[in-house]
């Protein structure tokens, strides 16, 4: 994985954008659980979205190396 990448002459670290990603994609799979009433059936819901991040975070980090962006 590239270390920076050039954002509009901008050099950003690649975790900090896939942690943005990542950031999104919790916040609607939470809002899309929370419709579907999967929050019942958690026992602590920090915790679990918390934990979804981080599985999105390392899948994003594992997708971006795997195909060499």
């Amino acid at each position: 994985m590239t270390a920076e990448i050039s954002l509009f002459g901008l050099y950003v670290p690649t975790l900090l954008l896939l942690a943005l990603a990542a950031l999104v994609c919790t916040r609607a799979l939470g809002k899309l659980l929370l419709r579907l009433g999967f929050y019942r059936l958690v026992w602590h819901p920090a915790l679990f979205e918390f934990a979804l991040f981080g599985i999105l975070l390392g899948s994003f980090s594992i997708l971006m190396t795997r195909f060499g962006y």
